[in-house]
């Protein structure tokens, strides 16, 4: 949007704290750093609303790969399952007031964040009685919402704004957006060049809607930092009062690439690819994202169009969200389920295939992993036990002359609440920068197995291999049980 609309915008946005619920592990790891349980307590009082809507089933040629309707007993939290609670004023290590200049402390109290008993979750801000303001904010457990390569990726609410207007809106500052997975570990040190895809937002009470994206470096930059690449004020009638759908979809079938945001099903704001420079544009978008929801109080944003919150602004005005929902679509038009591990390629000896399977276990020199018995598909051994810091090492391996352009890795874990961490590969040194990472976190069990892609810069030749693993914690964060490479 318009420089003028936004004051600085920096990277922090905050992920969950909580226990860490190690796995007993036969070694021994030193952990420096506690954390407190989130307890999950307080009351509410149920807030009306007029809608209550099913997710809506994938179009053809989609799939549903998340969806979440908020069909839990009223005054109850979230499905831990599916979203972590973002607390207090920032990040760990990163910017304080979520590095935009909002006052809330956000929450997992159900005060705050909890559903109704009538399908629909609700973010309530309420200030106390010393003036101090307490909101909520929660991102999806999942990392991992990306658009195929040659395919689409649609993230889709359906939500009703905080119906509140004039001076008893000034500060109100509701969002529904996304966050590139590599953020999670750090803090979100490395905003905005991981991207930033606010499907989203209002302030104020204007019952109006922002799209935006953040890209690059800040401040300024090819994405014009702070203030990113956005649809400025757009109206949104009846947005306060009613629930509307809100969706933004990544479409990598077109050349170039777009960013493409819709209000009710209406396409309003069109991003191509090539308004910034390629690189910039794939370190934004060429991976996964977590989904976030929040009502911040005050701010930069709030600020540009008449400030607040102050003595007259409402306390306890929700925003209502009927249904959060992820669709994908392949590149031919057809969704289909990762394949099964191709014939297995070991890793010592001679020379690997690297578009061939390479088991996990076969690596030629590792710190800090031990392997295990898997059930997943094929059996045999994973390995585990593998926190911030460990590595794998894969000697020998081929890509050929035909560039590699893609990695997956069969991943799985049972980390806690606000435990992730990423996998990275490198090439013939682990100092060397990596060539690519995806993030991932709790899967649903440390046997709960998900192949998750990414880009990676393209790679010829034989090379040694390091998978490295990193994570702003210290607790174990995944499983890895096999891994390929592909053009």
């Amino acid at each position: 949007m318009h420089p003028a609309l936004r004051a600085a915008r920096p990277a922090a946005r905050r992920l969950g704290t909580g226990a860490e619920n190690r796995r007993a592990r036969p070694r021994l790891r030193f952990v420096l750093a506690g954390f407190a349980a989130v307890a999950l307590a307080g009351a509410s009082i149920a807030t009306a609303v007029n809608a209550t809507a099913a997710v809506p089933p994938p179009p053809s040629g989609w799939t549903t790969v998340f969806s979440d309707d908020f069909t839990g007993a009223a005054g109850t939290g979230v499905n831990t399952g599916n979203w972590l609670y973002d607390l207090g004023h920032g990040y760990a290590g990163g910017a304080g007031n979520w590095g935009t200049g909002e006052v809330e402390s956000m929450t997992n109290s159900t005060a705050n964040v909890f559903q109704d008993g009538a399908g629909h979750l609700v973010i309530k801000p309420i200030r106390d009685g010393s003036g101090n303001w307490t909101s909520g904010r929660i991102e999806t457990q999942r990392t991992d919402f990306a658009a195929p390569a040659g395919g689409k990726l649609r993230i889709e609410a359906s939500l009703q704004q905080p119906n509140v207007s004039g001076a008893a809106a000034l500060g109100y500052w509701p969002a529904f957006w996304a966050l590139g997975a590599a953020a999670r570990p750090v803090g979100a040190t490395n905003w905005p060049s991981i991207g930033e895809l606010d499907v989203m937002e209002d302030i104020n009470g204007l019952s109006s809607e922002f799209g935006t994206l953040h890209c690059g470096t800040s401040p300024g930059g090819p994405c014009n930092e702070t203030t990113g690449i956005g649809s400025g004020q757009r109206a949104c009638g009846g947005c306060q009062t009613g629930y509307h759908t809100y969706a933004l979809e990544y479409d990598r079938s077109v050349s170039p690439e777009q960013l493409r945001w819709y209000l009710d099903g209406s396409n309003f704001f069109t991003v191509n690819a090539n308004q910034v420079d390629a690189t910039t544009w794939n370190n934004a978008t060429h991976h996964g994202f977590f989904i976030i929801l929040n009502v911040a109080m005050g701010g930069g944003f709030p600020a540009a169009f008449g400030g607040g919150p102050t003595g007259s602004t409402a306390s306890g005005v929700p925003m209502n969200v009927d249904y959060v929902a992820v669709y994908t679509s392949s590149g031919g038009g057809t969704t289909t389920s990762p394949p099964p591990p191709p014939p297995t390629t070991g890793g010592g000896g001679g020379g690997v295939n690297a578009y061939g399977t390479i088991q996990a276990e076969s690596a030629n020199a590792q710190s800090g992993t031990q392997t295990e018995t898997t059930t997943d598909t094929g059996g045999g051994l994973d390995v585990g036990w593998i926190a911030n810091g460990d590595w794998l090492q894969f000697n020998n391996v081929n890509f050929s002359s035909t560039a590699a352009h893609q990695f997956s890795g069969r991943v799985a874990s049972g980390a806690a609440g606000g435990v992730s961490g990423l996998v990275e590969v490198r090439l013939d040194s682990r100092s060397n920068a990596p060539i690519g990472s995806f993030a991932i976190a709790n899967t649903g069990g440390w046997q709960s197995w998900r192949t998750v892609p990414a880009n990676i810069s393209a790679v010829t030749g034989t090379h040694t291999v390091y998978i490295t693993f990193t994570s702003g914690q210290p607790a174990d964060f995944v499983n890895i049980n096999w891994l390929t490479f592909g053009h």
